[in-house]
Order: structure tokens, then sequence, then C-alpha cells
């Protein structure tokens, strides 16, 4: 699976508590992509996205805005190989 990539994102603002974690997982099986996130205790989001690099691309521009209620400060993403995620899930 060479056509697919990672993309290990923290997006900061104000984004726990506004359904950014739900939403990013919609937002990802919508488009097929893997991965996982979480809420961090500094307040920010962390997300793992594996697919298609188009696809991965894409839910990293989707975390620039979030969810409707979030308010966004900023994404920082490093893009890498992947790691075999399988599914999306929203951690704890």
């Amino acid at each position: 699976m060479t056509d697919r990539v990672r993309a290990h994102v923290f997006v900061s603002g104000r984004v726990q508590g506004v359904y950014y974690r739900a939403t990013t997982r919609d937002t990802a099986r919508e488009r097929g992509v893997d991965g996982w996130v979480r809420n961090l205790d500094d307040g920010r989001v962390e997300a793992v996205f594996e697919g298609p690099e188009g696809a991965v691309r894409d839910a990293v521009e989707w975390c620039e805005t979030g969810s409707r209620a979030a308010e966004v400060d900023d994404v920082d993403a490093e893009y890498g190989e992947p790691e075999g995620e399988d599914g999306f899930e929203v951690r704890r």
C-alpha cells in the first residue's frame, strides 16, 4: 500500500467540549481515512490520519475549521510513513 500516507496532527484553540473529536471521526470515515483522535491535557486535540494522500490531506485541511462550535487557532501536521492504522476511533 505505497499510496498511503500518515499525518500526525495537533490542533489548538477552542477544540475540546465542542464535538471536535466526534466530527473528526465522522469526517475521517467519510473520506475513507483510518486513525484516531483524542483530547490532550493541555487543551489541544491530537489526531492521526492514514490513507490515500489526497484523503489524508483533505482530513488535515478539515481540521483547520473543525466542528461548528470549534475555534481553531493552529493546526500542526507532520507527514510520514503509515503504521497500519485500521478503522477510525475516538480515544479517551
